[in-house]
């Protein structure tokens, strides 16, 4: 939505500044202009690029026009469910949860907190890591480790379609130059016309440069931005339950794991002790 209402202003203060100064806006309306930027930028794009990478960005463009889903609730549900499985191995054994890992969607923990079986990114995660616990063959610093490497893979994978954007943004000024230069081409062949109509030729060859660098810098430029503080949030949930996890490996009680899990949130997302609290003790009742 915010995406949205940033696009209109972009283009209410840009156009409506331009009509206010006295502009004609059927001057800015040059489609084979906006052709020849948009095509070759789609061109580049496509060669540039691998079928993965194409098929990540066209995969994550879509989520920028949605709100976060890593939000206040979602991560109260993580941490809620953290605290039932750790609980659950500290009163029974770590190898009680191994039906509950082995198959999450028939797990009456598991289908307690439908916002979270329906990421199956997290759910992955977490029961990956779980089973390596049960197992029993890995120390904790192994376990952070191979957490640290999955993480890491992870952020590499989201950052492809933020550089992609990123690129195919820094291009949008030149492809406008392109388009400029191919409208001055054609208003010197025709330099034979009055100067009136030259002066009409060169305006719409303008044009393109404007063009180009507008949608570089206030459409397609900022969704890079937008796309990156995305990864950030779902790298922040997998920060989340590994450090929650690893503090329960190290022998802290699940209500110390799930401070832990909790103090490496964002300011804007973290619970307070009591919430958290509240939400684990209203999950358990239910």
């Amino acid at each position: 939505m915010l995406v949205i209402v940033g696009y209109i202003v972009v283009i209410a203060s840009v156009f409506g500044g331009f009509a206010l100064a006295g502009g004609h806006l059927a001057a800015l309306l040059q489609p084979l202009e906006l052709l020849m930027i948009g095509g070759g930028a789609a061109g580049a794009f496509f060669v540039g690029n691998n079928s993965k990478a194409v098929k990540a960005t066209l995969k994550a463009l879509p989520t920028v026009f949605k709100g976060s889903k890593y939000t206040r609730a979602l991560y109260m549900d993580i941490m809620a469910l953290l605290y039932e499985l750790l609980t659950k191995i500290r009163k029974e054994g770590l190898m009680s949860v191994e039906a509950d890992v082995d198959s999450p969607e028939n797990s009456p923990l598991f289908t307690k907190y439908p916002a979270i079986m329906a990421d199956h990114h997290i759910i992955e995660f977490l029961t990956d890591y779980l089973r390596l616990m049960v197992s029993g063959s890995m120390n904790a610093f192994e376990i952070e480790n191979l957490m640290d490497n999955e993480i890491e893979t992870h952020h590499h994978e989201g950052e492809v379609p933020v550089h992609v954007i990123a690129k195919l943004g820094d291009g949008m000024p030149a492809f406008g130059i392109v388009a400029a230069v191919m409208g001055v081409v054609h208003t010197m062949e025709s330099v034979g016309l009055p100067p009136a109509e030259l002066g009409i030729l060169i305006a719409h060859a303008l044009v393109g440069t404007f063009l180009g660098i507008l949608l570089a810098y206030g459409f397609v430029g900022p969704l890079s931005t937008l796309l990156e503080q995305k990864l950030h949030e779902s790298t922040k949930m997998f920060q989340c339950i590994k450090v929650t996890l690893l503090a329960s490996i190290n022998g802290y009680a699940p209500a110390i794991a799930v401070e832990f899990g909790r103090k490496v949130l964002f300011s804007t997302e973290r619970p307070s002790f009591s919430e958290l609290e509240g939400h684990v003790k209203s999950a358990k009742s239910r």
